[in-house]
């Protein structure tokens, strides 16, 4: 099974594309995009989503996994992660294609065995579970593939537990 995973965001959004087989993950493509502040909203998410569609298409992915959005102090930006969330969740759907969605700290447990991990932990440990020869450049793309690590190894997870 191939996953897109996806790190949301209107100023960068972050990607990753791992393929698994059996019990191996293996990391397929990473890489962030941005949008600048300067560009129209409706625009930005369009970006997000154009970006999102030629992923797919790329990829043809069994499914996509999005981080849930954090809700911290600024009410502003948790506003903003969440109409980019918006443009990935239609961006699949309109390509059929299933999109399931994790809190951060279930990503953590899932990949660093921590819910509390730092970003480096996290880097670390894609880099360790794809066998990188370094971790991701940024942040948003280690994310990305965390997410999507995540969801490669949720079914293997729900079929232990019955």
């Amino acid at each position: 099974m191939t996953v897109l995973g996806i790190d949301p965001g209107t100023a960068v959004c972050g990607y990753g594309v791992v393929s698994q087989t059996g019990d191996r993950i293996e990391a397929v493509d990473l890489g962030l995009w941005h949008t600048p502040a300067s560009m129209r909203q409706e625009l930005r998410l369009k970006t997000i989503h154009d970006t999102v569609v030629e992923l797919i298409e790329r990829y043809a992915p069994g499914g996509v996994a999005i981080e849930e959005s954090f809700v911290g102090a600024d009410a502003r930006t948790a506003l903003s992660v969440g109409q980019a969330r918006g443009a990935v969740l239609v961006a699949a759907a309109r390509a059929g294609v299933e999109c399931a969605e994790y809190a951060p700290a279930h990503i953590k447990q899932a990949v660093c065995g921590y819910g509390r991990a730092e970003k480096a932990q996290v880097q670390r440990m894609v880099q360790a579970i794809l066998r990188l020869d370094e971790p991701p450049a940024s942040t948003h793309e280690a994310d990305a593939l965390a997410v999507a690590i995540c969801h490669a190894m949720a079914p293997p997870l729900l079929q232990a537990a019955g």
